[in-house]
Formats: structure tokens, sequence, C-alpha cells
């Protein structure tokens, strides 16, 4: 069965739509003979996505747009032409976002608000400009925000963007909790967590390696996903199967349970139970 909101004629918005996970997803659903809305922080390579994805469908039934996703007036102004374009908004995918590494969380304090302001506040810019809308409509709809395995077991390294994704989890069930309440089984929020994916932001000119998923196996994951009504959409990649997402997802939750150290997956001294641990059937 189709979801209503991915019908043929329905309009999706996604931001960070000019490359990786966003472009991937705008041509899927294009494919499917929806109405797509692209927006990205750049003009040249938002113009090759809009064509990439015209290509696809037809120029009428795909619009662009320069959005700044940090911007509440810009991501209202990105629903607003929307709405103008196609009236009836089924689809938001909030995609945007960056992985700068401004480093540890006592340094450079203008770096971490940039990361946190687009790749946490961007989505709540986002659901605070549609989903209004989507309540107000009447029809079905769909809100995907794009997370992070990283924000729910947060290996070190970019603190701040695992602060990011770790408030857009939290953000997003939250979200998914009041919309039940709100429009129940017609506008719903899920949590697209992709493994290692080869995007616009690990490319940088490399050739894939066998390891990452592609960005299309992400969209088509993400899709199925939504079919089922899932809330997770907990992607596995080449090298990490879900049972070991599993085991390490599990193992940070024992850390309050059990009173480990923070992070005891990388902690000396726990080491080689967590070794152990994952071993396990």
């Amino acid at each position: 069965m189709t979801h209503p909101a991915l019908e043929p004629g329905r309009t999706a918005v996604i931001t960070g739509a000019a490359s990786g996970i966003g472009l991937a997803a705008a041509k899927a659903l294009a494919g499917r003979g929806l109405n797509v809305m692209l927006a990205d922080l750049h003009a040249a390579p938002l113009d090759e996505a809009r064509a990439a994805v015209a290509a696809i469908s037809s120029p009428d039934k795909v619009r662009a747009a320069v959005v700044d996703v940090s911007r509440f007036d810009a991501v209202q102004d990105l629903q607003d032409q929307a709405a103008v374009q196609f009236g009836a908004i089924n689809l938001l995918m909030n995609n945007a976002g960056m992985g700068a590494n401004p480093g540890k969380p006592w340094e450079d304090l203008d770096g971490w608000r940039r990361l946190i302001d687009v790749n946490l506040w961007g989505a709540v810019n986002g659901v605070q400009a549609f989903v209004p809308w989507m309540l107000a409509q009447g029809g079905p709809g769909l809100v995907v925000n794009t997370g992070s395995k990283q924000g729910i077991t947060l290996p070190p390294g970019n603190s701040a963007y695992n602060v990011s994704k770790a408030g857009l989890k939290a953000y997003t069930e939250l979200l998914a909790h009041e919309l039940r309440g709100a429009a129940p089984g017609r506008v719903t929020a899920h949590l697209l967590i992709p493994g290692s994916t080869w995007t616009g932001m690990t490319r940088r000119g490399v050739e894939k390696p066998p390891g990452p998923w592609s960005a299309e196996q992400v969209v088509d994951f993400m899709i199925e996903g939504l079919e089922r009504g899932d809330f997770y959409l907990l992607c596995p990649d080449n090298d990490v199967p879900r049972k070991l997402d599993e085991r390490r997802m599990q193992w940070m939750a024992d850390d309050i349970i059990k009173n480990r150290p923070a992070l005891s997956r990388w902690h000396p001294d726990y080491a080689a139970a967590f070794a152990d641990y994952v071993k396990r059937e």
C-alpha cells in the first residue's frame, strides 16, 4: 500500500536538496509523481539539482528556492512559496545539515552555534513553518527529520555534531507524540537515521568505497519504512548490520542503568567488556 502522502500529485518539500540524501529523495519522489520543492543554501548546485529532478518528471512539477534554514523567516518564506505553487504540502523533509567540526565542548563558541543553528534549529524552523499548515489543510502529512546514529551512540570526535543530532532525535520523538494527539494517524513524524552514507558532505571527489551505502539506498530504505509506518528509519550500511547498531545502542542505554562512566564504550576500563558484549548472540 502507498502511504497517502506519497501518492502521485502530492507535494514534498526537501531542504538540503542540492546533493546527497536530499537530492536522492527529490529524484525518488519525483519519480513517484509527486511535486517537489527543493531548498538549499547555494544557488548553483541547486539549479543543477532542479534540472536533474525536472528531467525525471516535468519542469512544472519541480521548484527550487535558495534558503538558509537557520533563519525562520527564510523557512517561512519557503512554506509560502510551496503553498502558492502547489497548494497542499504533504511531506516535509528537514534534511539540511552541516558536518563541520568546531572542536571540543569548550572551543569555538561561534562554530558550535552555526552547526546547531543548521542541524537542529533548521528542523525546528521547518516544523514551526510547515506543520501548522499541514494540520490546517486536512490532508495526509509526513515530517521526516534526518538524524544520525551519532546522535544516539555519541562517538567522540565531533561533539557539536553529536549534540545537534541528539537534540534532533529528542525533538522528533516529542513531535511524533504531539502529532498523535493533534492529528491521529493523519500527520506523522519520522526520524531518518542513516548509517555511513556517501553524500555531498563525504564525497570530495573520491571514488565511493564499498562500506557506505549510497544516498539512493538510504532513500529507498526510508520510503519503505514510511510505507510501513515506522518511526525510527534506522539504516544499516555495508559495514554495520542492524544487529551491531542495536548492540551499540543498548550499551549506551545501559551506561545510565548500570551507572558506568559516560561513553564507557570508549573508556579504557570497559574496552574488553564492550568487545565481549558485542560478540554475544
